[in-house]
């Protein structure tokens, strides 16, 4: 059985070397133009009405952190020259909502939701870039205040499934 295995990913690998492919796959699933290196994740700006004054930075390093670490990309500096790939982001909407309601017109659920506009370049390859909103929301019991809550779920909820959009749509195809 395993010898089976062994073999048959032996044909494949050959059989797509021997194709000449242009993209490279890794084990994360990420697809990365051949001959591209870098990566520029610029600051992300927050330009949402109601501000979180870390949002900003939070986005930002864990953008670049799940890019450097999953891929084979550096992150270069902001003043570099062109970078092969580059996101601009800004984050557009944040805002606090009733998500359920009782049945005596009081909310039992409050809402979080963050909307990021990103603006993906491609300089490699294909060169077919996007630019496209993500939003994530994450919902809390509506007796607790929003500051007591807003950093936990921007940390365990919002940010990683933002992150996870941005980087599914800009590597992985989907």
């Amino acid at each position: 059985m395993i010898k089976s295995i062994k073999t048959w990913l032996s044909v494949a690998v050959l059989a797509v070397s021997a194709a000449g492919c242009s993209v490279k796959y890794s084990a994360t699933g990420a697809s990365i133009d051949q001959g591209a290196s870098t990566v520029n994740v610029r600051f992300i700006e927050n330009r949402a009405p109601i501000n979180n004054p870390t949002l900003s930075q939070k986005l930002t390093q864990k953008l670049r952190d799940k890019i450097t670490s999953q891929t084979r990309l550096t992150q270069i500096n902001e003043n570099a020259p062109k970078a092969d790939y580059e996101f601009k982001a800004t984050i557009t909407g944040y805002s606090f909502s009733n998500a359920a309601v009782t049945n005596v017109d009081q909310a039992a659920t409050s809402r979080l939701n963050v909307t990021v506009n990103v603006v993906f370049i491609k300089r490699i390859g294909d060169k077919k870039g996007f630019t496209q909103s993500f939003s994530r929301s994450a919902e809390f019991k509506a007796t607790q205040l929003p500051s007591t809550v807003e950093n936990g779920l921007l940390d365990d909820q919002i940010i990683p499934g933002i992150t996870d959009d941005i980087f599914n749509r800009a590597f992985a195809n989907w």
